[in-house]
């Protein structure tokens, strides 16, 4: 029996041509476990057949559309074959499991390192909208453990759409049901919609309408591939991580333009993120982000997307949400990290008390198997 508080989370829900068993759904989540050359493997399979078990939906972590001097050297790309090879082998645990599964595009932007060692091989420069640093960062695999640097403006945007294109093709190579543009959190797609972090003076910046072609364009590319109903994008407008955030004139502004526009391609979902407090880094003495009402102040904006949301969400929260019709489903992050099988513990009243190892969250840089399963896949499952 559903306890009641929670019984709205296991209704399915219809996410264009899939059915998900109910809508308690995993957030991407980095775990830098993809060692040693970002590609997929057995461990992050285990990782995430464990999870497929209850989930309705799952979004990878951030997967890297081209190799970027992440902080995070071991995260998942899907720019070659072998990782295409390996992201399918998941995929196919997930499916045998009941479970549902998006890529979550990831690119850094101004928030990649020039002297970590992939940034290094590719030759090319951090890249982002506009020359501009943001504060904040540690790279701890790198002598001195730096912050973030000043990027290179990018000439031509049209060069990372392309990256965009190409990285849903490999993922509908894979088996993938579909995608999720990383639009939020101060990376590359949010980046251009910030006016602190673009300045630019041309068509990609300016206006709300120019800040937010980028995003838009990236939206198309991928419908391309995928089609819209397999297509969805997580954006955080309160800001704050990653030294982001406008003031809120500007930013209701904004998000109001992209999200109106976003609504009209037809895609799937938008995952909006609630403020944080977590994702709020003090900055110059002051919170960073722009704290206002996420779900009230977008969520007329929307006629044709679902509306997920994410961001601190209690079971017995996101359940009412969902009653009174102001989401439709929710993503969870921290609870699947130490429960597996955290969506079965809401559904059979199961308390959530694996304590978390916060030591553990990012794997080592340099460890072994054993090592790096510590806090991925050695959290127990209740008994049922």
């Amino acid at each position: 029996m559903v306890p009641a508080s929670v019984v709205a989370l296991f209704e399915p829900l219809q996410l264009g041509p899939l059915t998900l068993r109910n809508r308690v759904f995993i957030s991407a989540l980095t775990r830098n476990r993809s060692v040693p050359t970002n590609i997929p493997n057995a461990l992050n399979l285990e990782y995430y057949q464990q999870r497929a078990k209850s989930a309705g939906l799952i979004i990878t972590e951030g997967v890297l559309i081209t190799p970027q001097g992440s902080e995070w050297p071991h995260a998942p790309g899907i720019w070659s074959k072998e990782q295409i090879a390996g992201w399918k082998k998941i995929i196919d645990a997930v499916h045998q499991e009941g479970s549902v599964i998006y890529a979550q595009l990831w690119h850094l932007g101004r928030t990649s390192h020039p002297d970590a060692p992939e940034q290094k091989a590719t030759g090319l420069p951090v890249y982002a909208p506009s020359a501009i640093s943001a504060r904040g960062g540690k790279f701890r695999f790198i002598p001195g453990e730096p912050g973030y640097v000043t990027p290179t403006a990018i000439d031509d945007p049209t060069i990372l759409l392309d990256l965009f294109e190409t990285a849903a093709v490999n993922a509908k190579e894979a088996g993938f049901d579909g995608v999720e543009l990383h639009g939020a959190n101060g990376y590359l797609i949010h980046q251009f919609l910030d006016s602190t972090s673009n300045t630019r003076t041309d068509s990609w910046g300016g206006s709300a309408a120019n800040r937010s072609k980028f995003g838009l364009l990236a939206l198309e590319r991928v419908i391309k591939v995928f089609g819209k109903d397999r297509v969805g994008i997580k954006l955080s407008p309160a800001g704050g991580y990653n030294d982001m955030g406008m003031p809120l004139e500007e930013t209701i502004a904004t998000f109001t333009h992209f999200i109106t526009e976003a609504d009209k391609l037809g895609i799937v979902y938008v995952d909006l993120m609630r403020y944080s407090e977590m994702l709020d880094p003090v900055i110059d003495g002051e919170k960073r982000a722009t704290k206002h009402d996420i779900l009230a102040t977008y969520s007329p904006l929307f006629k044709h997307t679902k509306i997920f949301s994410n961001a601190g969400w209690t079971g017995e929260e996101a359940a009412a949400a969902i009653k009174d019709g102001k989401v439709e489903g929710v993503f969870f992050g921290m609870g699947w990290i130490n429960h597996p099988d955290f969506a079965a513990r809401l559904e059979h009243g199961k308390p959530l008390d694996n304590p978390i190892d916060f030591t553990t969250l990012y794997g080592t840089y340099h460890g072994n198997e054993e090592e790096q399963r510590k806090g991925y896949v050695d959290y127990p499952a209740a008994v049922y």
